[in-house]
């Protein structure tokens, strides 16, 4: 998508017919970025040691001997922040992956592709972790360039199977802690401690390895083009008024070399090219926001530091709208943007209050099927029921019921008393016996409190079935 007008310097829209890293022949076209630096740069540096940290560390911290995170899909157990989560609260998942799908439409539509450039995985692996190994064992892009062509020789050897025994470590690293997010980092460390006696969890982490390390050896920025959705979803979502890395054409053309404190006539834009040559995906941000485009801000800073020699003011590339470059207008709050984030902290905020007043018990009581209710002495009616306990918390809980709405009744147990375990599911039954002059119609509304320990954890209604009345 370019949602730029202007188009200078090339066949009009042309480059909306190909992709920087396809060529005509339908060939993959290798990227070879410069190494990117300047003072957005830096600050990515800094964001992603922080996310990377809290990504490795959050799997050993633990709560009550739980991770604190868990996404247990086999066996359909849940934590987050501490607090378990069965297949019963799954509505509060799917309500929440609504909220998510919302929240990046929205996101999109005021800040673009910001979460891609400085938050997505993707993103902060390949270019904060792998690419600086590579500038590190290959150097920089004309080194790459030339390495690629050179022959089998001993210096590429050794630099491709330094370079193969890094990213495989790395990507091997990695798929341990995704991993520790599904089944625990100590069911993790059993794996790696004891391979044969986890063949088939083994084989599933070597899996992972390799395919963390196919993409970021050769498939890289074609995850983003080709596999990640979200690349696409901006060409319907963004519009004139979105937060974007935009080039600023009205000051920057018309495109002329020049010097500094040399006289120029026409644009800021000295046609550098290093805003095309840094950038990770091959695009020439100068063309207009475009699929490809993952807001990593590397034309920001290259762009930055060219003005700044040249003695131009810093920004011709910078965040802001096609609407605030086209009417020379800085970028603001707007009503707009302020009404969106309200909306995405609305919706942040119910997810949350559901999180958080969620029950950490459930409780299903239902009459027996097929049975309706029994003549009992001492003119009393009764009702056989039946009752399923789900125990979300990490201790075992004796269990008592009592009826609630009902001053005369009897509740005795069907075998044993109920003991519901840790992380666990209880079932049971029960009779439930009341006068006959307390059955006023034929469903009588029941509610059943569920105690532990003298405390109630649970109020559960349903009726008891009596005679049919005549009038």
């Amino acid at each position: 998508m370019n949602t730029t007008n202007h188009k200078p310097n090339t066949d009009k829209d042309s480059f909306r017919d190909t992709i920087a890293t396809v060529d005509k022949d339908g060939d993959r076209v290798w990227v070879f970025p410069n190494k990117p630096k300047g003072k957005y740069y830096d600050l990515r540096t800094w964001f992603t040691w922080v996310y990377l940290t809290v990504f490795f560390a959050l799997p050993f911290i633990k709560y009550n001997g739980e991770p604190l995170f868990l996404f247990n899909v086999s066996e359909k157990k849940f934590i987050l922040f501490g607090s378990i989560f069965w297949a019963q609260d799954f509505f509060i998942f799917g309500l929440g992956m609504l909220i998510f799908i919302v929240i990046i439409a929205l996101f999109t539509v005021v800040f673009g592709r910001l979460f891609c450039g400085w938050a997505c995985p993707q993103t902060i692996f390949m270019e904060m972790i792998f690419r600086k190994i590579e500038y590190w064992i290959d150097g920089d892009a004309n080194y790459q360039k030339a390495l690629k062509k050179a022959p089998w020789n001993a210096d590429k050897i050794r630099k491709r199977v330094l370079k193969f025994l890094a990213f495989y470590s790395i990507s091997f690293i990695i798929s341990c802690a995704l991993l520790s997010y599904l089944i625990s980092v100590d069911q993790v460390f059993d794996i790696l401690k004891n391979p044969a006696q986890n063949m088939g969890a083994f084989i599933g982490t070597i899996l992972f390895t390799t395919v963390f390390f196919f993409i970021y050896w050769w498939f890289r920025e074609q995850v983003c083009l080709i596999v990640c959705p979200y690349g696409r979803m901006q060409g319907v979502l963004t519009d004139k008024n979105t937060v974007a890395v935009a080039y600023d054409y009205v000051r920057g053309e018309d495109r002329h070399k020049f010097k500094k404190n040399e006289l120029r006539i026409g644009g800021d834009c000295i046609d550098c090219n290093l805003c095309v040559k840094v950038c990770p995906t091959g695009i020439d941000i100068r063309n207009g926001l475009q699929l490809e485009c993952v807001s990593c801000t590397a034309c920001m800073d290259a762009c930055d530091n060219i003005m700044e020699s040249v003695g131009l003011e810093k920004g011709l590339i910078r965040y802001a709208s096609e609407e605030g470059i086209k009417n020379k207008v800085k970028l603001k709050f707007t009503g707009r943007m302020k009404a969106y984030t309200a909306v995405l902290l609305i919706l942040i905020g119910v997810e949350v209050a559901l999180l958080t007043t969620r029950s950490d018990y459930d409780a299903t009581i239902l009459r027996a099927k097929g049975m309706l209710y029994q003549e009992q002495p001492n003119n009393q009616l009764s009702n056989v029921f039946t009752i399923k306990l789900v125990n979300k918390t990490r201790k075992d809980l004796p269990v008592q019921l009592k009826v609630e709405n009902f001053k005369d009744y009897k509740l005795e147990m069907i075998g044993k008393d109920i003991v519901l375990k840790k992380e666990g599911i209880s079932e049971g039954g029960f009779f439930v016996y009341l006068n006959k002059s307390d059955i006023h119609e034929r469903k009588v509304k029941l509610e059943i409190g569920v105690y532990s320990n003298g405390k109630k954890i649970k109020t559960v209604k349903t009726t008891f079935l009596g005679p049919i009345k005549f009038k």
